[in-house]
């Protein structure tokens, strides 16, 4: 055990020892780091998601490779980058109604955990999570197969009509971590009944970078995921 006798004697005032203990210490950690490895990450960085906690996961490069295979039998799967185009996309009378979605925009994706397709929705209260119909939703499958494009976990469809005095729906794969993002930026912006000026201009600008990441999505090889 080291006394004050002792670093004294090793010619050092305790007071001194204390201060050179104190100006050697590493410096504070700043900016945000890779959630696995502590690494140092850039603002704009990749994520994956923990397939049973739903949580997204901030991650450097070489993390989120670890994760890309889409077979493999993994806890986190990477997000992809991919944005797709559905120009033919059609909904038939009452498709949208037969989903039981409240408001004219939602998100859908596969939760290969539990086994099954759900689709959520943004409000002044975050994302509300709406269980599809499966027979209603194998229905809108099957009049668009190329929807079965649609990666599960980490892609999300985003089906919307556009309002404002236009008629019909548009739908695009989008990455989940986007989807959340929105979600999580319309909370913090909503304001009385239907969220007010500020999150139809967020709402907008987002549906602008969709549309402009996005390609035509390609024709299908085999048959559509249910």
């Amino acid at each position: 055990m080291t006394s004050a006798a002792g670093a004294k004697g090793n010619g050092r005032p305790p007071l001194e020892t204390l201060r050179r203990i104190a100006n050697n210490r590493p410096p504070p950690v700043t900016g945000e780091r890779c959630e696995m490895c502590a690494e140092p990450i850039a603002e704009s960085h990749q994520h994956v998601v923990n397939l049973e906690s739903r949580g997204l996961m901030c991650t450097c490069r070489g993390c989120y490779l670890l994760f890309t295979a889409e077979n493999a039998e993994l806890r986190y799967r990477a997000v992809p980058d991919r944005y797709l185009s559905f120009p033919e996309f059609a909904l038939g009378p009452g498709q949208w109604d037969s989903l039981e979605i409240p408001v004219g925009l939602a998100f859908i994706f596969r939760n290969s955990v539990q086994g099954r397709t759900v689709a959520f929705y943004p409000g002044p209260a975050g994302a509300t999570e709406s269980e599809l119909s499966l027979s209603a939703w194998e229905s809108i499958v099957a009049s668009n197969p190329r929807l079965g494009l649609l990666r599960p976990d980490v892609e999300a469809l985003l089906v919307h009509t556009p309002g404002r005095g236009q008629r019909g729906f548009t739908c695009n794969i989008v990455p989940i971590d986007a989807c959340y993002e929105l979600v999580g930026q319309l909370r913090t912006l909503w304001r009385g009944f239907d969220g007010g000026t500020e999150v139809h201009d967020a709402m907008d600008r987002f549906f602008a970078t969709v549309d402009k990441r996005s390609r035509p999505a390609p024709a299908m090889d085999g048959p559509p995921r249910s």
